[in-house]
């Protein structure tokens, strides 16, 4: 073997045995321990990864099938009605919202802090068309629970009711104290422009003439609107278990967020 190969030989075999150092930050250890000391804090609220027995309940009576992919902020509830396919779409990003509203320091004035969020929430209960009378209204033997227990915070509802030879009904709305209050009808004439997640069609259902708000339409057109979301299962059922599940599926997603956290540091 010439001199030259055994030089690169040992060489190679040299280096090969000093592996470089793995960089670590001087706060690793301590945001770990802290990463920590949260989960098990969250793992101490009593169960924070359990599905209370109203949202269970909800669900095994409601004909809904729920659509919840972990790490995504967004849930989907969907149906059939008769030929129709019925979809709601909320967010646990509205929880986020609110809390970020209830920080910021000018929503008070000097020796005006209210005592609950009931009371900064109340310009966030008053939609325009709608202050004189609820959209569909709780009946007394829907109430499945404690009115006492009800989150203040508003949930936004996309609602979608397609039929495939005749396009779809596009409902904007609102989840709030057991009430929906419908915003928006829109319709269009095709269940992909209803739904399609593109810029083209996002452009085109923007350029479309979508309506009067809700609450400018005639009295009884609302109502009977109101009874046609009814039947289809857009009701006080419905708006007591969205705000239910946008708290329990914000925890979890939590919890896995610092879970997820503290794994990239320590690895």
């Amino acid at each position: 073997m010439p001199a030259t190969a055994t030089v690169l030989l040992q060489t190679r075999a040299f280096s090969s045995s000093f592996p470089r150092p793995r960089p670590s930050g001087t706060v690793d250890e301590e945001l770990h321990a802290k990463l920590e000391q949260e989960i098990a804090v969250e793992a101490d609220l009593s169960g924070h990864d359990e599905m209370s027995e109203s949202l269970k309940e909800f669900l095994e009576n409601s004909q809904f099938k729920l659509n919840d992919k972990p790490g995504m902020e967004e849930v989907e509830l969907v149906r059939r009605f008769g030929d129709e396919t019925v979809r709601v779409i909320f967010s646990i990003a509205d929880l986020n919202a609110v809390d970020e509203k209830l920080d910021d320091p000018a929503l008070y004035e000097q020796d005006d802090v209210p005592e609950s969020p009931d009371e900064i929430n109340t310009d966030l209960k008053r939609t325009p068309g709608t202050e004189s009378r609820p959209a569909v209204a709780p009946e007394e033997d829907e109430q499945e629970y404690d009115e006492a227990s009800e989150p203040a915070y508003p949930a936004r509802l996309n609602i979608t009711i397609e039929k495939s030879t005749s396009g779809a009904l596009q409902v904007e709305a609102i989840a709030q104290d057991g009430m929906i209050i419908v915003e928006n009808v829109h319709y269009h004439p095709s269940v992909e422009l209803a739904t399609a997640q593109t810029a083209e069609a996002d452009w085109e259902r923007r350029g479309r003439y979508v309506g009067p708000p809700f609450g400018n339409l005639d009295e009884d057109l609302q109502v009977l609107l109101e009874r046609y979301l009814d039947e289809r299962g857009i009701n006080a059922g419905l708006a007591l278990f969205v705000p239910d599940y946008i708290d329990y599926k914000e925890q979890k997603e939590y919890v896995s967020w610092l879970k997820n956290v503290k794994s990239f540091v320590q690895a």
